[in-house]
């Protein structure tokens, strides 16, 4: 997976940064995606593209436990997210939903915003094309893969993925 990075040099960036209570009136990620991130910057909407990848500090996706904040991302056209770690319930939504959060250590330190990144998810393995930097990351269990893999945990299920 290949994508160009929005980098956030920042930790503990909340659900309520990613989308904030006031637009938890649906649950249509393209409307929630018109708000995403906007208490944080203005301009986000502008940076993200189809196949964005969204770079962080520590703690992504603290605070409420709401599915909105995964479903606004996915509907911005991010892809992807890395992070030096996540916040357990936000990680777990995103396994749920389909949607691939990476916790690679230092990664907000050395990834700047526009470089192009490439993930490989068997061999954990994050290259920087800008760069040519190699940081690794432990790769996802092969359950957790699998559920991405399936669009999420309800179609995982339904398609008679196990436990």
């Amino acid at each position: 997976m290949k994508g160009r990075a929005i980098v956030y040099k920042k930790d503990h960036i909340n659900t309520d940064e990613i989308i904030p209570a006031r637009y938890l009136n649906t649950d249509r990620q393209e409307e929630l995606a018109l708000h995403a991130m906007e208490d944080l910057d203005l301009n986000f909407k502008e940076k993200t593209k189809w196949g964005s990848i969204l770079v962080a500090g520590e703690n992504f996706g603290c605070g409420s436990s709401r599915e909105h904040a995964v479903w606004a991302l996915r509907g911005a056209g991010i892809k992807a997210i890395v992070c030096e770690s996540f916040a357990r319930i936000f990680y777990r939504n995103c396994i749920n939903n389909g949607f691939l959060a990476i916790e690679c250590k230092n990664a907000s330190k050395y990834i700047n915003d526009g470089d192009i990144i490439e993930l490989n998810l068997k061999e954990g393995e994050l290259k920087i094309k800008t760069t040519e930097q190699v940081l690794r990351f432990q790769p996802l269990p092969k359950f957790a893969l699998e559920i991405i893999e399936s669009g999420g945990l309800m179609s995982y299920i339904s398609k008679g993925g196990k436990f």
